[in-house]
């Protein structure tokens, strides 16, 4: 039994067996011999099965993913052990972030860690597949990550033919190639799969004409998130240079005593604001906010009239999933809140949920989430694709009074002075959380310069709008894909 699947060896199957509630089938001994002897159930469940099935009613010949007869090469490093430094050391990409649209490191290991650190970083046009824990991510490398060091739980795809890339990307991307790599998966405690499992990988050969226009489109979606990236770059520059920020570490604050090996400094009574927590009292804070005063119109908040319309945090309540046929709205969390495409099987019942999802949990375009527990100060501007979506209640919502604020909201509250900002109003012992009305209060400087302002919240509309044609444009190659190639069976 695995996952709720349980298989046997081709047979006469018990009647308690084929009267159960389990996902069960038969499994030939040829099959066996085949896979590798491999006699977990998992390598053998329905999805795959089916996905397999699909795939041999396929009109097109087969290749494989990789090998020697295959269309790409793949591989990973091996694992090496890390020792984490501070922010002066080398960014390390993990992979959970790889389906990021701007990719930030989570943490930086040393020089003087024992690998080919240089050996680590991936270029662009490679294929990166997550291969531990959460198996089966896929990102194309491109100017976010190009250069990058990145995690060696992570196997690199190089195509052998640079027009393969995108067809390839695709045909991961839908679900018959998910399903098929779900069902290569080994481990009791954590999954994995390997680059040799990829081997055993069919993969259609459509003409070269419908694979040169899914790789055209996957291509063209890649070119727009790189558009996209540029463009919140130059707006972050533009809020620098406006408000006169040099970067974050050139401001860190000596502390009130250095002869002691703590971190230590004063507070006066008039500053505690009835928190007691150090954390909430870190200098870097006062310097930021000295720093901002000098080159800003005033120091507004968040929560302020002439900002937003409505700060909301949805209640928690019990909820209600349906097939996404079955009128679910689509639902995601904090976690995805940076990927282009927020990876969700989850659907929430428009019929149990409809007015919770109207009031408090639908996404609007132009909205500001900010992930609020956990990992906090995550910060996104809603899409257009993203609009009538569903995310759950550790993500809090900000309507700005604008589209054109909204994108300056966005490009200050996601840059670093923004972070520090949200964050020092962590609380929780176990758990970090924050909630609505520390998020009302969290400092947002105006500029002098209105003109100023206005392009840095245009340059970041004008990049949300890239990547909801990004978006459409990869749907459009996964659709391809899995329609024109992966469906067209023999018979038509």
């Amino acid at each position: 039994m695995v996952d709720g699947a349980s298989y046997k060896i081709a047979g006469d199957l018990p009647a308690f067996l084929l009267e159960s509630k389990l996902r069960w089938c038969s499994v030939r001994l040829r099959e066996i011999l085949e896979g590798s002897l491999r006699l977990d159930a998992g390598f053998y469940n329905t999805g795959g099965r089916q996905a397999r099935a699909v795939l041999e009613q396929c009109k097109f010949p087969m290749d494989q993913v990789s090998g020697d007869t295959g269309i790409a090469n793949a591989y990973y490093y091996p694992r090496f052990r890390r020792i984490w430094v501070g922010e002066t050391g080398i960014p390390l990409i993990l992979p959970s972030q790889i389906t990021d649209v701007f990719p930030k490191p989570s943490g930086y290991i040393s020089p003087n860690t024992k690998t080919d650190i240089e050996a680590l970083r991936v270029k662009k046009g490679q294929i990166l597949l997550t291969r531990s824990g959460t198996v089966g991510l896929c990102a194309i490398v491109g100017s976010a990550l190009d250069g990058q060091v990145v995690s060696d739980d992570i196997i690199r795809i190089d195509c052998k033919d640079i027009e393969n890339m995108g067809y390839l990307y695709a045909f991961l991307r839908t679900e018959t190639g998910k399903a098929i790599i779900q069902t290569s998966e080994y481990g009791a405690v954590i999954s994995h799969i390997e680059p040799k499992h990829l081997e055993f990988i069919p993969i259609p050969r459509p003409p070269q004409a419908v694979k040169k226009q899914v790789h055209d489109l996957v291509t063209r979606s890649c070119d727009l998130r790189d558009e996209a990236y540029l463009l919140l770059a130059k707006a972050d520059q533009l809020l620098c240079n406006s408000l006169n920020l040099p970067p974050l570490s050139a401001l860190r604050p000596a502390y009130f005593d250095t002869s002691s090996e703590l971190r230590n400094y004063e507070v006066n009574l008039s500053e505690l604001e009835k928190r007691l927590d150090a954390s909430y009292h870190l200098p870097i804070v006062n310097v930021i906010l000295r720093r901002l005063r000098v080159k800003s119109s005033r120091i507004a908040t968040l929560g302020e009239d002439q900002i937003s319309n409505r700060i909301i945090l949805p209640a928690r309540f019990s909820r209600v999933y349906v097939q996404e046929d079955q009128g679910g709205v689509p639902f995601f969390g904090g976690k995805e809140i940076y990927q282009l495409s927020p990876m969700t099987n989850k659907y929430l019942s428009r019929r149990h949920h409809g007015k919770r999802i109207e009031k408090e949990v639908a996404l609007m375009e132009n909205m500001i989430l900010i992930t609020r527990s956990g990992t906090i100060g995550r910060v996104a501007i809603v899409p257009e694709h993203w609009n009538g979506w569903a995310a759950n209640e550790h993500i809090i919502r900000v309507e700005p009074t604008s589209a054109n604020l909204g994108g300056y909201l966005y490009v200050f509250l996601a840059s670093e002075y923004g972070r520090e900002l949200i964050t020092r109003f962590t609380y929780g012992a176990v758990v970090d959380e924050i909630d609505a009305g520390h998020v009302s209060k969290i400092p947002i400087p105006l500029l002098t310069d209105a003109k100023a302002q206005a392009t840095i919240g245009s340059l970041a509309l004008e990049a949300k709008a890239k990547l909801t044609e990004a978006h459409k444009t990869e749907q459009e190659a996964i659709r391809i894909t899995n329609e024109e190639v992966i469906h067209a069976a023999k018979n038509e």
